[in-house]
């Protein structure tokens, strides 16, 4: 009986210290550096934000449904992500300007919407499919990358709390 007891703790000091390990190990991948323009032609670098405030960087297109429904949920909660600290920064993927244009002007959208006309920045990123979420810290890291907006836990994530 005790000689099962000790394996039994060993295996779980070893499990909690691999656990241990793995947290501290994790790693975050930096955020490949764009330029790109907004439909008033202004334009962003991503490289800007470095070491001033996070960034959320949302891919998407005006044909998906998931798309259309998130960029109405992240209009109502710009306010609260400029009151956070936190850049928002839609990214329309391969259409053209004037389609992007009269889309967004149909949903009155508060946030900036960047052109990625080429797809070269969704691919860099390493977009699959939209609509993409990518969180990217103070550090110039990804530290999310989804399909959905990670609500509850950003704020911890953007600030390096997760680490």
């Amino acid at each position: 009986m005790k000689r099962g007891m000790k394996f039994l703790g060993f295996v779980l000091f070893i499990s909690i210290l691999t656990a241990g390990y793995a947290a501290a190990a994790k790693e975050f991948k930096p955020a490949p550096d764009f330029k790109l323009q907004d439909l008033y032609q202004d334009i962003f670098k991503l490289s800007d934000y470095k070491d001033k405030q996070p960034v959320i960087l949302f891919f998407w297109a005006s044909w998906c449904p998931f798309c259309q429904n998130e960029l109405k949920v992240l209009n109502g909660m710009y306010a609260g992500l400029v009151e956070d600290g936190t850049m928002l920064l839609s990214v329309n993927v391969g259409e053209l300007p004037d389609t992007v244009d009269k889309f967004t002007r149909s949903y009155h959208l508060s946030y900036r919407v960047l052109l990625d006309r080429d797809t070269s920045v969704s691919r860099s990123f390493g977009v699959q499919g939209v609509p993409t979420y990518m969180l990217i810290d103070k550090k110039g890291r990804v530290v999310f990358e989804g399909n959905y907006f990670p609500q509850k836990e950003y704020k911890d994530l953007i600030t390096g709390k997760n680490e």
